[in-house]
């Protein structure tokens, strides 16, 4: 399989790309394949008011990344933290299957950002 339009697009044209001052919450992961993936979110209370990312990975890294954020941003952090890798692959059109742990990436990468809040 190919990358999808929009997965190319989203890895070539980042919204999301960069890092928040001073964010609420943030985290970084490496993934088994070794690209590594900042998460930075800025909230109201519970709601995710601004989400962006920051990666050294591939364009699968890329357009996972950039998706989540896009996903993430204006819900609460209770639906965020729901989110699948699957429901990125989806969002994007499909992956390769063997870029399919860089969406596992992105949410693990999330997730932790998340979790630190209740557990600084």
């Amino acid at each position: 399989m190919h990358y999808s339009t929009r997965a190319l697009d989203l890895a070539r044209n980042p919204k999301n790309l960069g890092r928040i001052e001073a964010a609420d919450a943030q985290a970084i992961v490496t993934g088994p394949c070794g690209d590594t993936m900042e998460v930075y979110l800025r909230l109201n209370g519970t709601g995710i008011l601004e989400a962006t990312f920051v990666t050294d990975g591939c364009e699968s890294s890329l357009a996972c990344g950039n998706m989540l954020m896009a996903m993430v941003q204006g819900t609460t952090l209770e639906d965020a933290g729901k989110i699948q890798p699957e429901d990125i692959i989806k969002a994007l059109d499909g992956l390769p299957e063997d870029s399919a742990h860089c969406a596992e990436l992105a949410v693990n990468t999330l997730r932790k950002a998340i979790a630190h809040l209740d557990h600084p």
